[in-house]
């Protein structure tokens, strides 16, 4: 299970991720785009929350009235997703479960995958499995937002992979954390990721991620994909 201990480590005393109980901007940007060019009324969809951490986009879709699966490697981050749930009488389903790994779901089932900057602690052997079944459970025409580190231009992601080398094409281990991350050129990701969906639209954005109270300029792919 791919680096299982580090996240629950990370969820229980945070060094890198959030415990924000808002989507991200990026998200709702998506939500925007998918509202306004394909029209998409968000209710009684069937979404899958991959990496879904302490719920903060499965929790709020499931407010619009979707049908809500959160996918999470933590147990910590899903009792502080289940609780929040619980608190705002949202019926979301966790699955403690590495993405890594078969999906516990029937093929064709989703109209929705997300995927937050989650997949980047795959190895390329679990990359290849998680990607492969979000092909098998979304259905035709479903669509699949990915918000993935990207190497290009970002200064701090090419010293990470200097000083840091992972043993895996374009891999760094976090100082402290030894948490393993991938980077993808924009070449790479299409290249990648085109095999099994068409890619609609790619926006690189850049943000800033934290790590011990300070702030790093990181750079993202946003992709639109439909299967």
């Amino acid at each position: 299970m791919a680096q299982f201990q580090v996240w629950e480590k990370e969820y229980q005393d945070a060094l890198l991720v959030t415990k924000d109980d808002k989507p991200q901007n990026d998200v709702l940007r998506f939500f925007k785009y998918l509202k306004k060019t394909k029209k998409v009324d968000f209710k009684n969809l069937n979404i899958l929350d991959l990496g879904s951490g302490t719920g903060r986009n499965s929790n709020y879709l499931a407010s619009l009235g979707n049908n809500v699966f959160g996918m999470e490697i933590s147990g910590s981050a899903i009792e502080l997703a289940r609780k929040r749930s619980k608190d705002l009488k949202l019926n979301v389903e966790y699955f403690n479960k590495s993405m890594g790994e078969e999906f516990p779901f029937e093929d064709n089932y989703f109209d929705l995958v997300l995927d937050v900057t989650s997949s980047n602690s795959l190895n390329e052997k679990e990359r290849e499995k998680y990607l492969c079944e979000v092909n098998r459970t979304l259905r035709q025409g479903g669509i699949f937002f990915v918000r993935a580190l990207c190497k290009d231009g970002d200064k701090n992601a090419k010293n990470l992979l200097k000083l840091f080398p992972g043993k895996e094409k374009d891999t760094y281990q976090m100082p402290e954390l030894n948490l393993v991350e991938r980077v993808f050129s924009q070449e790479d990701f299409q290249n990648l990721y085109g095999k099994y969906f068409k890619i609609e639209k790619i926006i690189k954005r850049s943000g800033y991620a934290k790590f011990k109270g300070q702030s790093y300029k990181r750079n993202y792919l946003l992709v639109y994909m439909v299967k």
